[in-house]
């Protein structure tokens, strides 16, 4: 008896370890949803590098930003509920649904996997640029209603912040649409906005240099690297405190075995010693967050945004 109790669990194990063999030979497609070289590109190759030289897992980041991050986002959805993909989201995710009622279901199908990490969003201005503080520029968009520009993707969480912001200081600025906030960047570096709200690590290079100068940032508290910025409460506007968070999910019905495989791989790599200060160059927080608590969190970002874009009369393009 006591030697089939043994056999028994021995071949489980083996039956155990050629399951996670299998999935390891496999390649994993990460569909980004973003263009290169923004936030969710930085930090998914972050983690794809991590996870093939350390763990052996093969990853492939495929970039398909477009339709406010829908293309990708259908591209994933539409894949084989196999392990084999993974969808890289960030607050677009649930402001989607919030914004484009239609989208919700396919956007509550998918399998969460991690909350990887936050950061926060920042609005700036040239370095060489006369608005020294944020009430420089509100002053000045008071003075010339509507000539003042802002750039950001539309129907994102950096648009909900610009709504915020516009409506809390009580101005009107021109919104101008980008694909991502790489090109929104290099528009306002050529002088063809005013502003742009960004994502941190998009502009982390800059604000360091001083080709760029941040005005205010939505977290709840001043971000260390960028101390000097103020928050929407210390600007004395309205309420309004968000980060842009980084995760990743799977396809609808992806097996539990699959996905615990996926966590497995992604909170190995977060919590790699040499990481945490690969992220924090980057300006990106670590957060961890993985499965079941990690699906409420974006539920729950669903309603806040959804209550946040009735109040502002955020229309969808």
């Amino acid at each position: 008896m006591i030697l089939r109790k043994i056999l028994t669990a021995a071949c489980l194990a083996l039956v155990a370890l050629s399951g996670a063999s299998a999935q390891s030979s496999r390649t994993i497609r990460v569909i980004v949803p973003y263009a290169p070289g923004s936030g969710p590109d930085i930090i998914s190759r972050l983690m794809a590098d991590h996870i093939g030289r350390v763990q052996g897992q093969t990853m492939v980041i495929e970039n398909r930003p477009g339709g406010g991050t829908l293309i990708g986002t259908e591209a994933a959805a539409r894949s084989a509920p196999d392990g084999n993909t993974v969808l890289f989201v960030a607050n677009s995710f649930v402001v989607n649904p919030a914004v484009k009622p239609e989208t919700a279901e396919m956007a509550r199908g998918f399998e969460p996997i991690c909350y990887l990490a936050g950061t926060p969003m920042v609005l700036v201005v040239q370095g060489s640029s006369p608005y020294k503080t944020l009430d420089d520029l509100i002053a000045a968009a008071r003075a010339k209603p509507g000539e003042l520009s802002l750039g950001a993707s539309p129907q994102s969480s950096l648009h909900v912040a610009f709504e915020m912001f516009k409506r809390s200081a009580k101005i009107n600025m021109t919104f101008v649409p980008f694909v991502s906030t790489g090109p929104a960047i290099n528009s306002l570096l050529g002088g063809h906005v005013t502003a742009v709200f960004a994502d941190y690590p998009t502009v982390v290079g800059h604000l360091k240099s001083g080709t760029l100068r941040g005005l205010v940032t939505s977290s709840a508290k001043r971000v260390e690297p960028i101390k000097d910025v103020p928050t929407f409460v210390e600007a004395k506007l309205d309420k309004y405190e968000a980060d842009i968070f980084y995760g990743m999910v799977a396809p609808a019905k992806t097996p539990p075995d699959a996905v615990n495989h996926l966590i497995g791989l992604f909170r190995t790599a977060l919590n790699a010693p040499e990481m945490q200060p690969r992220l924090i160059e980057q300006g990106l927080f670590k957060v961890g967050m993985c499965g079941a608590p990690f699906g409420e969190f974006m539920r729950n970002a669903v309603g806040e945004y959804t209550r946040i874009i009735r109040e502002s009369d955020m229309k969808p393009n």
